[in-house]
């Protein structure tokens, strides 16, 4: 019969859980230079769009929306104008509908690109900062095995760190579990 330290007990309940802390996906950080050249390109684009809005999500539910089909029926409308313009009022101008169509579908290829972006920056986000907070879990639960052998320092550290949980879950010393993949 094998006899595992604390620490491979550990590692072992980690594995089980199928979150493996010896596996760091990422380990890079962005250069000051970087961060500031991305803000700078995001700034050129918004200045390269002078035109885009914010709504209230009042607006966002009242607005009519254009969806695949609805598409078709304002080509089609657009098509009845430009044929019949004589039987429709001044102020209904063909051109402002074919602007707004036009720069629905330039601004569709640009909203996919611009939404991967966003999901692989909010996923690399959320991976990183489970990473590090998966890792300070084994932190915690290392320093509280380390305060409970007695090894000097370690009562420090681990009160420290206990901190963060004080009043969550049941009392009596419980170690909380990391999140679940």
């Amino acid at each position: 019969m094998q006899i595992l330290t604390v620490k491979q007990n550990l590692i072992l309940n980690l594995k089980q859980k199928h979150m493996n802390i010896t596996i760091n996906r990422l380990n890079t950080t962005m250069a000051t230079g970087d961060i500031d050249s991305v803000k700078g390109s995001i700034k050129d684009i918004y200045g390269k769009m002078p035109f885009l809005i914010g709504l209230t999500t009042e607006e966002r539910v009242a607005l009519p929306k254009i969806s695949e089909n609805n598409k078709v029926f304002v080509g089609d409308s657009i098509n009845a104008l430009v044929n019949n313009a004589p039987m429709l009022p001044a102020y209904l101008n063909v051109n402002d509908i074919k602007s707004d169509l036009t720069l629905y579908e330039q601004l569709d290829e640009l909203e996919m690109m611009a939404l991967q972006l966003v999901e692989k920056i909010q996923d690399t986000r959320m991976l990183c900062g489970s990473e590090a907070y998966t890792s300070s879990l084994t932190a915690y639960r290392l320093f509280e095995a380390a305060s409970s052998a007695g090894i000097p320092g370690a009562d420090a550290v681990y009160g420290a760190l206990k901190q963060r949980f004080a009043g969550q879950g049941p009392t009596g010393g419980t170690t909380p579990t990391p999140p679940q993949s």
